[in-house]
């Protein structure tokens, strides 16, 4: 009886690079490619690492920088409504509208809240006298506030993170147009005097 044998292997019809190729994908990487590999993601791995800080310390300046600006510009608005309000009276109101102290960096403002025309300074809650001025790098209000110098005013610029510069009012008459009022307030991180912002606000008096 005729023994058949079937030999096993590559089939001869099969082109050699097809053969190559298949090959090569049956036997995966080599330990030269492996290694490659390796280098060239531990060179990236150390290029990250190298730059991380750098961007880590930018995204935290742009973060200080953002909320710094916002509470510069809530500040300013506050203020400038305050301004716009002073000397407002519905009737005979006696005193002075805005006083302004300390060269610019302290100001009194009345205006009649409840419109009954005259400027109420008791009791202290319905006082319509309020103030602002920067005292040892922090801004202050208070109300019924009749001096620029008389103890109890709150803070409402936090210390242990903002640092104010500069705040300063300053009236600029427009002969009989009603004065423009300017504020300006400068304030930085704290410990982080570089990266102070500043910025002015204006407003017309047009009750003065």
């Amino acid at each position: 009886m005729a023994n058949h044998c079937i030999e096993l292997g590559a089939d001869k019809s099969m082109p050699a690079y097809k053969q190559r190729l298949m090959q090569l994908t049956e036997g995966g990487f080599s330990l030269l490619e492996v290694l490659i590999a390796m280098t060239i993601g531990s060179v990236l791995l150390l290029s990250a690492a190298r730059f991380l800080p750098a961007l880590q310390a930018a995204m935290l300046h742009q973060t200080r920088q953002q909320a710094l600006e916002e509470t510069v510009w809530q500040h300013l608005f506050t203020l400038g409504k305050h301004l716009q309000r002073a000397g407002y009276c519905r009737g005979e109101c006696s005193g002075e509208p805005l006083v302004m102290g300390r060269q610019g960096a302290c100001v009194i403002v009345q205006w009649d809240a409840n419109s009954n025309g005259r400027w109420e300074h008791s009791p202290l809650s319905e006082a319509e006298q309020t103030g602002f001025r920067l005292q040892n790098g922090v801004l202050e209000t208070r109300q019924g506030a009749e001096s620029c110098e008389e103890k109890g005013w709150d803070k409402i610029t936090d210390p242990a993170t903002v640092s104010v510069q500069r705040f300063t009012v300053i009236r600029q008459p427009q002969g009989v147009l009603a004065p423009v009022l300017m504020v300006t307030l400068a304030a930085a991180p704290l410990n982080h005097p570089e990266e102070a912002i500043s910025a002015t606000y204006s407003v017309a008096g047009y009750n003065l």
